[in-house]
């Protein structure tokens, strides 16, 4: 090696040690035992984890992505980390947005440690963030470097249900899933399930408040969007225009409550909060979920289900649109409001 290189570099005290020190290392295994990283996975702070190969034809569409995050990206590590239920499940959606917020950064705090302990030993390894932030110049398009959920169901650690969330096979779908990019292969490789863990109980499709998620199974991706992410992205963007668009403070509040200007103020110092996220509370799939809802579904209906129904909130909705027609149907104790979403047509 030092033969190829300028002299000059090849005397410098770093080069030297670090030739040195290679004559003296054992060379990286090319493939990772799946069993030692397992370990190395659930003790990081990990709840699950399997793994997926870059060239699986389940994950096609994202082999172009990853090989721009990492170039030779041979291997997906797809991690689990599980959250509180009852926390999701509160009508108090601070609690809800306290425990996403949290499950987040033991999320990110995990990959960030296993990520640290593939280097150390040689390979090339990277985690996007679990959730948020993202590559915000690329809004309204993609703007995630990979795409969780699809790498969660190639590796066999869940199946998505018609609310558009992964289900678990233990933990339900009251998980936060995160992906870390390897440039190596692993010895054993996950499978997908070979059932769903929903229960096509439409308990989501009665939760939505924006009627978002169809009995057919069918999901408005856009009537989700403008209400559960209000103060994110497109709801921000419309906020500001709103200030933009008003002639003077008093104009401003006849079109923006005190209680909005608070909440987006929250969402802006702290971090962003989901308004519903119902279809997820109310989801009972899942080994350690599912024992109330067989016990007495009744019960369960009435203690998850009925308090998010019953809740007094507004409601965000485009003009003219399916999700506005539905929530005036169906929740007329609700306020709704006609907004913009800030979308760009």
């Amino acid at each position: 090696m030092t033969s190829q290189l300028p002299r000059r570099l090849a005397d410098h005290p770093t080069v030297r040690k670090v030739i040195a020190d290679r004559a003296d290392r054992p060379p990286r295994p090319d493939v990772l035992d799946a069993d030692w990283l397992r370990d190395i996975c659930l003790a990081a702070g990990a709840d699950d984890v399997a793994f997926a190969a870059v060239d699986n034809p389940d994950l096609a569409s994202e082999m172009p992505h990853v090989e721009q995050a990492l170039p030779g990206t041979r291997s997906y590590i797809s991690l689990v980390v599980k959250m509180n239920r009852e926390n999701v499940r509160s009508t108090a959606r601070s609690v809800a947005n306290q425990e996403f917020h949290r499950s987040g950064e033991i999320l990110n705090e995990a990959a960030h440690r296993i990520t640290r302990t593939l280097e150390d030993r040689g390979y090339r390894a990277l985690n996007p963030s679990a959730t948020f932030p993202m590559e915000m110049d690329r809004f309204p398009g993609r703007i995630w470097v990979v795409a969780h959920k699809p790498v969660a169901v190639a590796a066999g650690l869940g199946v998505m249900g018609i609310h558009r969330n992964v289900i678990h096979p233990r933990f339900g779908n009251f998980v936060l899933l995160g992906t870390i990019l390897v440039d190596a292969a692993i010895s054993s490789y996950g499978q997908p399930l070979d059932y769903s863990p929903c229960l096509e109980c439409k308990l989501c499709v009665a939760a939505c408040p924006v009627g978002a998620i169809g009995k057919d199974g069918e999901f408005d991706f856009v009537s989700c969007s403008t209400h559960n992410y209000r103060e994110f992205m497109g709801g921000f963007t419309d906020w500001v225009q709103t200030i933009a668009d008003s002639s003077d403070a008093q104009d401003f509040r006849t079109r923006v409550s005190d209680a909005e200007n608070a909440s987006m103020w929250q969402s802006l110092s702290f971090k962003p909060n989901y308004k519903a996220a119902y279809c997820l509370a109310v989801c009972p799939a899942g080994e350690d979920v599912i024992e109330p809802y067989l016990d007495d579904r009744k019960a369960f209906m009435d203690q998850v289900l009925k308090p998010l129904l019953d809740k007094r909130e507004t409601l965000y909705v485009l003009p003219n649109s399916p999700a506005k027609a539905h929530a005036e149907k169906r929740f007329p104790h609700k306020t709704v409001k006609v907004v913009d979403g800030g979308m760009r047509r």
